[in-house]
């Protein structure tokens, strides 16, 4: 074999490793079951709300009827996409309660991690059956919730920080011969696609922002303050300084079209990480989408070890059980 032809096989088993090392290597699932907490509380938060005015956006005489969610989901050609809700189903206002109730229930299951798989599977289906009704209502947090509900139903999701884990560790107090390591591919591979998912998401954000003209002229983030609609904190005083304001936009821009490539590397990864949680909490605190930001930021959880995460639980823990001294 010549020297091209040995480089190319190497080249070529270094890769199939690298592929191999990245999806299916067994890690902690201490990610995804934070993953899994922090989604459980967003979609118990999204869905209770629902229950303000449930009848007018899922009841059988809400505000869309079948015809008009037929044409919200039809193509352009006329032939209806294929769409589901078993709120289509629902003929009264109990059942539509009950059918409520029963999803709540599942949300509080996911998030304190009592049948975490069967829950999460449920999780996704009902999240997308709201989705499907409430199709007016369509937003974005909708579509992360479904993201992070459609990856948890793949791994191991409430093997830490659980009442699955509780009643696991208590089984294996009694019976030490069944004991299993947490470490799970399954949980890598939920987290590998989570965290791909993320850098889509990224990339098409600011390649969509490119095609605006506000977003090249630096004047995108002024609109997005100035206007009224989406203010809770009043940023109109930043008019005197259109430099930063012009800075900020494009800073946006590059930060999501770089992420999929920078949060890759150990060393850019916590910049861009606190990049993202500056930007997401910033159009949370001042644009009035709290709950979007939030999402966002859970999703971006996929990229912190799993091995951190459980040095914050464990710190958090020493220091809550530590005595106070000098308080009596």
């Amino acid at each position: 074999m010549n020297a091209v032809g040995k480089a190319t096989k190497n080249w070529t088993v270094d890769v199939i490793s690298a592929w191999d090392q990245f999806w299916f290597t067994a890690v902690d699932p201490a990610t995804l079951a934070t993953i899994r907490l922090c989604t459980g509380l967003m979609l118990l938060y999204t869905h209770v709300v629902w229950s303000l005015d449930l009848s007018s956006f899922f009841g059988p005489q809400g505000w869309i009827n079948t015809d008009l969610l037929q044409q919200t989901w039809g193509s352009q050609g006329g032939s209806n996409h294929y769409f589901w809700s078993h709120f289509l189903a629902i003929d009264s206002v109990f059942l539509l309660w009950i059918a409520h109730g029963f999803a709540l229930l599942i949300f509080i299951l996911l998030t304190i991690g009592l049948f975490s798989r069967v829950a999460a599977v449920l999780a996704f289906l009902l999240t997308v059956s709201y989705m499907h009704r409430a199709s007016g209502a369509l937003f974005g947090l909708d579509q992360i919730n479904v993201m992070l509900t459609l990856y948890l139903m793949i791994g191991p999701c409430g093997a830490r920080f659980s009442v699955d884990a509780w009643w696991r560790a208590t089984r294996q107090e009694r019976d030490q011969a069944s004991f299993k390591p947490l470490e799970s591919i399954s949980a890598n591979i939920a987290i590998r696609l989570i965290q791909i998912h993320m850098c889509v998401i990224y990339f098409f954000a600011g390649a969509r922002k490119m095609l605006g003209a506000s977003w090249w002229d630096g004047s995108a983030m002024w609109l997005s303050i100035a206007n009224s609609e989406y203010q809770t904190v009043d940023l109109t005083w930043m008019a005197g300084s259109p430099m930063v304001l012009a800075l900020l936009t494009h800073v946006i821009v590059l930060f999501e079209l770089s992420y999929c490539v920078l949060i890759w590397n150990r060393l850019t990864r916590p910049i861009v990480l606190l990049t993202a949680i500056l930007m997401h909490l910033g159009i949370a605190t001042c644009l009035g989408m709290a709950t979007f930001g939030l999402a966002m930021l859970i999703g971006n959880i996929a990229f912190i070890a799993p091995h951190l995460i459980l040095a914050i639980v464990r710190q958090s823990s020493a220091g809550a059980l530590q005595p106070t001294r000098g308080v009596r």
